[in-house]
């Protein structure tokens, strides 16, 4: 379960596993802390839709707003849309055998076609990855390395569904799952909680009731109860949408090697976020001499 956790956590901010264990990055002690979210730049986007409220009343009592149903409240999230995605992005990861601090990522999404994502470190790319809707293929460049995964494997891998859809909405903000009627829905203080299930994992949304955005995610895995939590933050507006400038993901686990409980932090802080009409490019190719990791 750790590995499905640690992959899913990895993909939020489109790295692989491959990438996120690399040796050759700075190992600080503690990750950054955040620091404010860049302004956002202007655009002609739709503006992303926002619900009204709604009202019972009678005489003896005050106005209320009515609690919205599973169909209504899955339609009335707000979601981003776009054509093009850029993003400048700095992450910090840390974990038992790894602390990685400051390192760069530029991120690339043609929106459900093609993500792209260049790590660094010190000004030398380590790390570049492509996703499309038939697979995620990895060039570790220091060690001249490349990996490819198919969705399909993946899903079998992890007993989850695993597919380009899940990891642009993770990348984005936007619910992970179809929109199809979840388990169970609930007031939780500011949130709506919506309950779903993806084989052996449960997928908990926590959504604003103001703003109607992703605020909070949780998966845990049955019956080992290890936990991914994802928290999207700094919410700056961007083209008239709500967008989550810093991702904080939380990956708590025992491991089957030792027995013992431990836990992975992983941050992702976006400097610069651009929705644009005109592609920026995606400039991908495996040299001859690179060797493919089984």
């Amino acid at each position: 379960m750790n590995k499905f956790l640690c992959f899913i956590a990895s993909l939020i901010i489109v790295l692989s596993s491959e990438g996120c264990r690399r040796q050759h990055m700075s190992h600080a002690r503690n990750p950054v802390s955040s620091p404010t979210s860049a302004s956002a730049p202007t655009s002609d986007s739709t503006l992303a839709a926002r619900p009204s409220s709604t009202t019972l009343t009678d005489s003896t009592t005050m106005t209320r707003p009515t609690r919205p149903g599973i169909e209504e409240a899955r339609a009335n999230v707000a979601e981003i849309d776009f054509r093009y995605l850029t993003a400048r992005s700095k992450i910090s990861f840390k974990s038992q055998q790894q602390d990685i601090d400051n390192a760069n990522v530029t991120i690339r999404v043609r929106k459900d076609s093609l993500i792209w994502v260049s790590v660094s470190k010190l000004g030398i790319e380590a790390v570049r990855g492509e996703i499309t809707k038939d697979s995620i293929t990895i060039i570790d460049k220091i060690h001249k390395e490349y990996s490819v995964y198919d969705f399909p494997t993946l899903s079998r891998q992890f007993n989850f569904n695993m597919n380009f859809g899940l990891l642009q909405a993770l990348i984005v903000g936007n619910l992970p799952l179809p929109k199809r009627p979840a388990q169970k829905i609930k007031n939780e203080r500011d949130y709506l909680l919506l309950r779903q299930s993806e084989g052996k994992v449960l997928v908990e949304n926590y959504i604003g009731e103001n703003d109607r955005k992703l605020k909070k995610l949780m998966l845990t895995e049955q019956p080992t109860k290890n936990t991914l939590r994802l928290d999207y933050e700094d919410f700056t507006s961007l083209n008239n949408f709500l967008f989550p400038y810093t991702s904080l993901v939380t990956l708590d686990y025992q491991s089957k090697a030792d027995g013992q409980f431990y836990q992975t932090l992983l941050r992702i802080k976006h400097n610069k976020v651009e929705l644009v009409d005109k592609s920026p490019g995606f400039p991908f190719s495996i040299p001859a001499s690179y060797t493919r990791r089984p």
